[in-house]
């Protein structure tokens, strides 16, 4: 599932344009097809057609995982999943499979909805905050200070790996991001979240800044046949390296299932009991 970074690359390369395809802000949607009803949430498929025909964009942006799509009068948001890409043509593309949503746009260009195990959402509403109401605080927000997030942790008693994948206490994060972060900070995935020290919750928090940081700088990472126009799989740490060594100690990478989550640490960078 594409995460921050990933996300935030596809809102970028859609607003300043990337390849032979121009920015996509400004164009005007001329016509839009549900082929999947499923994968629209909101509204009905008949009056998604209807309110979204002929709507400017006017910003492209991320919260969380969501990919936004600001019009003259709506948003449309787009949740990717396990398999949801965004895919963009210069003409229309009869061979492009598993097209759950298409929409026409200015100079014959046309933006695909493809989705093969149709995990993937879409919703087109005028406030979108409704959408967003579950969601926790971005990692970027100047607002969340190490007191902060070292309240936010002491609230709850949680391992910190499955909390940091929960939505509502953090948005963006998913299991790549959060192994990178935790063996940077040097905290095990199972260590309670009211048992961290400030000086460990400011280590976390710059971790997890830090190499959401350098997944935008790398375009994300291209980890399956989904999501393939990054290369921070190339500065992995621990995430998919079990059996491997450690590059700081030496000692072999881990993993362990955390909330039925695969979770890469090492045993002796991250003790449970520091």
């Amino acid at each position: 599932m594409p995460e921050l970074p990933e996300v935030e690359s596809i809102a970028r390369q859609f607003r300043q344009g990337f390849a032979e395809v121009p920015s996509l802000i400004g164009m005007h949607i001329h016509h839009a097809q549900v082929n999947w009803q499923r994968s629209l949430v909101t509204p009905s498929k008949d009056e998604f057609s209807k309110r979204i025909n002929q709507q400017e964009i006017l910003s492209i942006y991320r919260r969380g995982k969501f990919l936004a799509f600001q019009l003259s009068e709506d948003t449309l948001l787009f949740h990717l999943r396990m398999s949801g890409d965004l895919v963009i043509r210069p003409e229309y593309d009869q061979e492009l499979r598993h097209v759950r949503l298409e929409l026409a746009l200015d100079q014959g260009y046309w933006l695909y909805f493809v989705d093969p195990r149709k995990f993937g959402r879409v919703w087109l509403v005028s406030q979108p905050e409704q959408v967003f109401a579950h969601l926790g605080p971005e990692p970027f927000d100047p607002f969340l200070t190490p007191e902060v997030f070292f309240h936010s942790l002491h609230k709850v008693k949680r391992q910190i790996k499955p909390l940091l994948l929960d939505q509502s206490f953090m948005a963006g994060l998913g299991n790549i991001y959060t192994d990178e972060a935790l063996y940077r900070a040097g905290i095990h995935p199972l260590k309670l979240s009211n048992q961290l020290t400030l000086e460990q919750t400011e280590r976390l928090l710059n971790a997890i800044r830090e190499v959401l940081k350098e997944g935008i700088e790398a375009n994300g990472a291209s980890i399956d046949w989904v999501y393939r126009g990054g290369e921070f799989q190339n500065h992995f740490q621990v995430y998919q390296r079990d059996g491997e060594m450690c590059a700081r100690c030496g000692t072999i990478i881990a993993r362990i299932r955390v909330g039925q989550r695969s979770t890469h640490f090492c045993p002796s960078c991250q003790k449970l009991n520091e």
